[in-house]
C-alpha cells in the first residue's frame, strides 16, 4: 500500500506514546490498521525534557505501529500540548484590490496569513490561527464569506502561541526518530474532532482532555472555537498523591488509582481495606479505601475547578454564551469512577464521556474507541485531511502545468506558422519609418 493511501497520527504525551495509522474507507469512516505504544520516557506535563528517552519511546511505538500494520512508516501529524500554551483574540482586515471580483480562499489565506505575521512576545511562535466569524465592509456575523462581493474583509481570529523551544524539541525527536513532520496540532483541538458531534459543537460545549500531565480545555459554541487552554495537572498528579498520602511506590500507586479509585468519597464505607505488598519482605501495608478516594478526591476537585475558572472566563455565564450542551470528558483520566458526577456537582453543567468511536469503522476494537485514544484518533483524523489538501493541491499543480504546456505549445506553433509574416510585416514598417527620417531630414 502507498503512502498515500494511509495516514499516521504520533501523541506524545506524558504517560504513553501512540502511533496510530489509518485511512479514510468508503464510508467516509476511519479504518485502524495499526496502533503502537510505548511508555513515554522524557515527557513531563505535556513538554519534553530528555529528547534521548523520547525519540527512543518515539521509535519504539512507530516499530509496534509498523509491524502491526506491515505498512511503512514516513510522515506524521503530532499533537503539541503543555502549560506553555497560551490563546488570544485578534481581530485583522484586508483591502482588496477588486470589489467586482466575488471573494475567494486566496483572499482568506492572505487574511490568515497576516495575522501570522504577528509580533509575538520573545521565543514564542503561533500555531494555530483559527478564523471565529467574518465581516464584509461592515456587515458582521457571516460565517463563509466565499462567493460575496466586497473590498473590505475583516475577521476575528482566536490565535494558538506556543514557545518556540517547546515546538522544535518535538520537531527534534520527529526527524531524529527518522521520521518527517507533516504538521503540528493542538492536543485540545485533535480530541475535540474525534469526540465532538457538530451538533454539540454549534449547541456549545466544553471538552476537557485529561491526560496524564496535562489537561486540556477546547471550547465550542456556533460550530467555532471559541477558547483554548490548557491547564499543568493530570492524572500523574493524582497518582503522585497517593504514593505520597500512603507512603507506597508508584506503581503500586497507579494501579491503586486505577483499580479502586473514585472521584467521590462518599461511597466508601471506614472497613474496606486494601492490602499492599511490603517491598523486600517488610510487612504489608494496608489502606482504606475511603482514604484513598479522599486523596483523589481532593486532586481531582483542584483540576475541575481550575477548568471552571477558564470556562467562565470565556463568558458561559452570559446568556449569550451559554454553553448549552455542557462538558465533554476524555482522556485517560476521564475513566476514574464518579468522576462524571462530581464534575456535574461543580459545575452545574451536563457532563458526558467521549469515545471517539462516532468516526471510526464499525469492526474497530473496543480498546482503540476508548477515551484513552481520543487525542490519537483526532491526529489521524488531521492527518487524513492533510493527505487530502496535499493530494488535491499537487493534482491541482499538475493540472495547471499541463494547461501551460499546452498553452506554451499552441504559441509555438502560431509563431511558427505566422513568423514569417510577421518578419514581413516588420521590413515593411522599418522601410516606412527610413522613408520618414528621409523626408524629415529632407525637409531640413
Amino acid at each position: 500500500m502507498e503512502q498515500a493511501n494511509y495516514s499516521v497520527g504520533l501523541d506524545i504525551g506524558t504517560t504513553k506514546i501512540v502511533a496510530m495509522i489509518g485511512k479514510e474507507n468508503e464510508y467516509g469512516k476511519i479504518e485502524i490498521l495499526g496502533i503502537g505504544k510505548s511508555k513515554s520516557l522524557g515527557v513531563h506535563r505535556g513538554v519534553v525534557n530528555n529528547i534521548t528517552q523520547t525519540i527512543k519511546s518515539i521509535q519504539q511505538a512507530i516499530e509496534e505501529a509498523e509491524a502491526n500494520s506491515g505498512l511503512k512508516i514516513g510522515s506524521v501529524v503530532v499533537g503539541i500540548a503543555g502549560q506553555h500554551i497560551r490563546s488570544l483574540q485578534h481581530s485583522d482586515y484586508i483591502t482588496r484590490a477588486d470589489s467586482e471580483e466575488v471573494i475567494n480562499e486566496e483572499d482568506l489565506d492572505k487574511l490568515c496569513n497576516q495575522v501570522y505575521k504577528l509580533i509575538m512576545l520573545p521565543g514564542e511562535e503561533i500555531i494555530h490561527v483559527l478564523p471565529q466569524e467574518y465581516k464584509v465592509d461592515g456587515q458582521a456575523e457571516i460565517k463563509e464569506p466565499i462567493g460575496m462581493y466586497g473590498g473590505r474583509l475583516e475577521a476575528n481570529f482566536h490565535v494558538v502561541v506556543g514557545q518556540v523551544t517547546s515546538i522544535k524539541n518535538v520537531g527534534r525527536c520527529i526527524k531524529s526518530a527518522g521520521l518527517d513532520l507533516g504538521n503540528i496540532t493542538l492536543e485540545p483541538l485533535a480530541s475535540s474532532d474525534a469526540v465532538l458531534s457538530q451538533e454539540e459543537k454549534e449547541a456549545g460545549v466544553a471538552l476537557i482532555d485529561i491526560g496524564g500531565g496535562t489537561t486540556d480545555l477546547a471550547i465550542f459554541k456556533d460550530g467555532i472555537i471559541r477558547h483554548t487552554a490548557v491547564i499543568p495537572f493530570g492524572g500523574g498528579v493524582i497518582t503522585e498523591d497517593i504514593k505520597e498520602g500512603c507512603s507506597i511506590i508508584e506503581k503500586q500507586a497507579e494501579s491503586l488509582k486505577t483499580k479502586f479509585g473514585s472521584a467521590w468519597p462518599g461511597e466508601n464505607k471506614d472497613n474496606e481495606i486494601v492490602s499492599i505488598p511490603g517491598l523486600r519482605g517488610r510487612e504489608p501495608k494496608e489502606i482504606t479505601l475511603k482514604n484513598l478516594s479522599k486523596i483523589i478526591h481532593a486532586r481531582v476537585v483542584e483540576i475541575i475547578e481550575q477548568v471552571y475558572v477558564e470556562i467562565k472566563n470565556y463568558g458561559h455565564e452570559e446568556q449569550k454564551k451559554k454553553l448549552i450542551a455542557g462538558i465533554v470528558l476524555t482522556g485517560g483520566g476521564s475513566q476514574l469512577k464518579h468522576l462524571k458526577q462530581l464534575v456535574e456537582y461543580i459545575t452545574g453543567m451536563d457532563t458526558r464521556i467521549g469515545y471517539p468511536n462516532e468516526h471510526l469503522a464499525g469492526d474497530s476494537s473496543e480498546e482503540i474507541a476508548s477515551p484513552l485514544y481520543a487525542t490519537a484518533v483526532g491526529l489521524l483524523m488531521n492527518a487524513i485531511k492533510n493527505q487530502y489538501k496535499v493530494n488535491y493541491e499537487e493534482q491541482v499543480t499538475e493540472e495547471v502545468e499541463q494547461e501551460r504546456e499546452l498553452a506554451y505549445a499552441d504559441h509555438e506553433m502560431e509563431a511558427a506558422v505566422t513568423g514569417t509574416q510577421k518578419k514581413e510585416r516588420k521590413s515593411v514598417f522599418d522601410k516606412w519609418s527610413e522613408k520618414l527620417k528621409e523626408f524629415l531630414d529632407n525637409a531640413e
